[in-house]
């Protein structure tokens, strides 16, 4: 068997066709130069890098009396890139970019489940909140937010004012939910209401 066999053998089908890099992505949070959120992801798209930049609208008041609503990022800094690993770099050459978060040097990956939670949350009303270490722990049993664990922080009229934290990057912002859809940390799945 010659050398080119062998290694058209090792190639799993899937690669072939991109299907193996796929599956190696990741999301990563990477940090950004002061208020370049927007501008490094308008760049990540240029270069058809899968990104995420998750805002909230606010009311913005100049001194001279203009208003305007604004998308400002939910957690100033912060840009979530989905990559696999060996990309990397060409993620890192984007202007604006500053690395990606991570421990003792290494990118730490972000569970493609809270990614996914924080885009569905964004259509609740969110803001952003201070991260929190202390305070009741509690965890969303039902609803977009499903599994999510968070810091109670007071009772509305119809539901709890949470506060969901990414703890990689110590962000958080505070959601609103219904009364029904939280329980403490320590519930099941196989709970009661």
């Amino acid at each position: 068997m010659s050398m080119m066999e062998a290694a058209a053998l090792a190639v799993a089908p899937g690669d072939a066709h991109g299907e193996g890099l796929e599956k190696e992505k990741q999301w990563y949070a990477a940090y950004t130069c002061p208020r370049q959120e927007k501008r490094v992801r308008a760049a990540l798209d240029r270069h058809a890098v899968e990104s995420f930049l998750p805002t909230y609208r606010v009311v913005h008041r100049w001194r001279n009396g203009v208003r305007a609503e604004l998308d400002v990022a939910l957690f100033p800094g912060y840009v979530f890139v989905r990559i696999a690993l060996r990309d990397r770099l060409r993620v890192l050459k984007v202007p604006g970019l500053v690395n990606l978060v991570g421990f003792g040097g290494a990118p730490a990956a972000l569970p493609d489940s809270d990614v996914e939670a924080l885009r569905s949350g964004l259509q609740l009303r969110s803001e952003p909140h201070a991260f929190l270490r202390t305070g009741q722990r509690v965890t969303v049993k039902s609803g977009p937010l499903l599994g999510m664990s968070g810091i109670l922080l007071d009772r509305r009229q119809n539901g709890y004012r949470l506060v969901v934290s990414v703890e990689l990057i110590q962000q958080a912002c505070a959601i609103e939910v219904d009364a029904c859809d939280v329980a403490s940390a320590e519930w099941h799945p196989h709970g009661d209401c």
